[in-house]
């Protein structure tokens, strides 16, 4: 059974934003390359995927997270677009130095969700294929895009989505941490309403549990037993990849 983080909770003006994360190795790999990350002191959470199962993938997800992580907190509290993009192409520049030296690739997909200080909206952060939903009154909607061959192809009726074709450009990325071409991310400004439920998550998550059956796991009253559930969920499922979920519940403001 998987085991969540502890639960952190942020009072804002606007909004209490309660965040859990966690993760688990499956059964195909030796280690785990993901890396989540939920702030103790922030309204910030973070999910990282390395790509392959050797050193680079290691080095890539460590390095993105502690280079992002470092600049949001020294940043803060200024959030938006401008510090947002300068923190992104540092950390690209981190990734690709520490893999310089190595013969494999260092890369890695990164999703993140910060909320402004005063909880009036967030700001995700994208590259590659890890995703963020919002469940909203029930409806579950990806939010993000992914960054990859697959997601172009399909869009544009290349090959149905289902096809051996579209299975191959699935891990064909066209943006990640360390590109050679050190791309941007997609920057999302969205609301926090009370009662949304957000789920930052791997490839691990999204290719294992189903659409009805996360938008019934993210349903649960308390974030932990949602991150519980999803992650078990991908084990149940065959445990075919590393998988990382954070769940961030929206409440009302604590009243003062």
């Amino acid at each position: 059974m998987a085991v969540p983080g502890e639960p952190r909770r942020f009072p804002l003006d606007a909004v209490t934003l309660e965040a859990v994360g966690g993760s688990v190795v499956g059964d195909r790999y030796p280690a785990n390359f993901d890396v989540p990350h939920v702030d103790p002191a922030l309204p910030f959470a973070a999910v990282a995927d390395g790509m392959g199962a050797g050193e680079g993938s290691r080095r890539a997800g460590a390095t993105a997270m502690e280079s992002l992580v470092a600049q949001v907190r020294a940043a803060w509290p200024e959030v938006g677009p401008r510090q947002l993009r300068a923190a992104v192409a540092r950390l690209q520049s981190a990734v690709r130095t520490a893999g310089a030296g190595l013969a494999e690739l260092t890369g890695c997909t990164l999703t993140a969700l910060l909320a402004e200080p005063d909880g009036g909206q967030g700001w995700l952060v994208q590259l590659g294929d890890s995703r963020a939903y919002r469940l909203r009154d029930g409806l579950l909607e990806l939010v993000t895009v992914d960054h990859t061959a697959a997601w172009i192809g399909v869009l544009h009726g290349w090959y149905p989505a289902d096809s051996p074709a579209a299975a191959r450009a699935r891990y064909q990325l066209t943006r990640y941490a360390g590109h050679p071409k050190e791309p941007e991310a997609d920057l999302l400004a969205v609301s926090l309403r009370p009662g949304d439920v957000w789920l930052l998550c791997t490839d691990g998550v999204s290719d294992q549990v189903d659409y009805h059956l996360t938008r019934e796991l993210l349903a649960a009253a308390r974030p932990e037993q949602a991150v519980r559930d999803l992650l078990d969920a991908t084990l149940t499922a065959g445990g075919d990849d590393n998988a990382t979920a954070v769940v961030v519940r929206v409440h009302p403001a604590a009243s003062r």
